[in-house]
């Protein structure tokens, strides 16, 4: 009676698909129980914070509620950051398209984008974590209201070296609180946003004083034409 042959093993190309496609539905999954935590429960530290601190032996940071942020504030930050943010689900296509045709990816990056980046990812400019970030906003879209995302992204916003959320960035450089901010302090905030290490809202340059009298004047007209109606409805 002939042998039957030995079976043949599994290549192992598919083996390592199989954990190649469980490893990235574990990561998946990992920072979809975040976004679904983070939606109502604050942030306690992000990895660009936490890096800061163990350069600098620690950050300035103090959460504040929605309620203990003046209004002023959000309205200057979508102005100076995201003028289009109640009209988009977390990128704005015409930004992109204009960054593109300029080769720049300056002013493409929308606030949601910036708060997936800010909150879960690291900073730097890599494919890996460009995709990651692309993947990750739809789904902050799809969980937490607009209110929410400006919420967490004016905490976790970096206004200064060590210097984090809008708290205590409103002590650092003006003595105050988040909910006392003025129209002027906050479009000062506002200004330094894209580069807070350089930029001094105390003690403004000409560029950051022509920076905050247009953060100003937008976030008049966004309030009046209701593109902050999405958060403060």
């Amino acid at each position: 009676m002939a042998r039957k042959p030995a079976p043949k093993k599994p290549a192992p190309r598919p083996l390592l698909r199989r954990w190649a496609l469980r490893l990235v539905l574990g990561v998946a999954g990992v920072f979809a129980f975040f976004v679904l935590l983070f939606s109502f429960l604050n942030p306690p530290t992000t990895p660009y914070m936490f890096a800061e601190g163990q350069r600098l032996g620690g950050v300035e940071q103090e959460w504040a509620d929605w309620d203990d942020i003046a209004p002023v504030m959000a309205r200057s930050a979508v102005a100076a950051e995201d003028a289009n943010y109640c009209l988009h689900w977390g990128f704005d296509m015409a930004a992109i398209r204009s960054a593109v045709n300029a080769g720049s990816n300056r002013g493409a990056s929308t606030i949601s984008q910036q708060v997936a980046k800010n909150v879960f990812l690291w900073h730097g400019r890599s494919w890996l974590r460009k995709a990651m970030e692309a993947g990750l906003t739809p789904v902050i879209e799809t969980f937490w209201s607009k209110r929410r995302i400006l919420e967490v992204y004016l905490n976790v916003a970096e206004f200064g070296n060590g210097v984090f959320g809008v708290q205590a960035a409103a002590r650092h450089y003006f003595g105050v609180d988040a909910a006392d901010l003025t129209p002027v302090q906050a479009a000062r905030l506002a200004a330094i946003l894209p580069d807070p290490k350089r930029r001094d809202a105390a003690n403004p340059t000409q560029f950051v004083r022509g920076r905050s009298q247009a953060a100003l004047s937008g976030a008049a007209t966004i309030r009046a034409d209701g593109r902050a109606r999405c958060f403060e409805g």
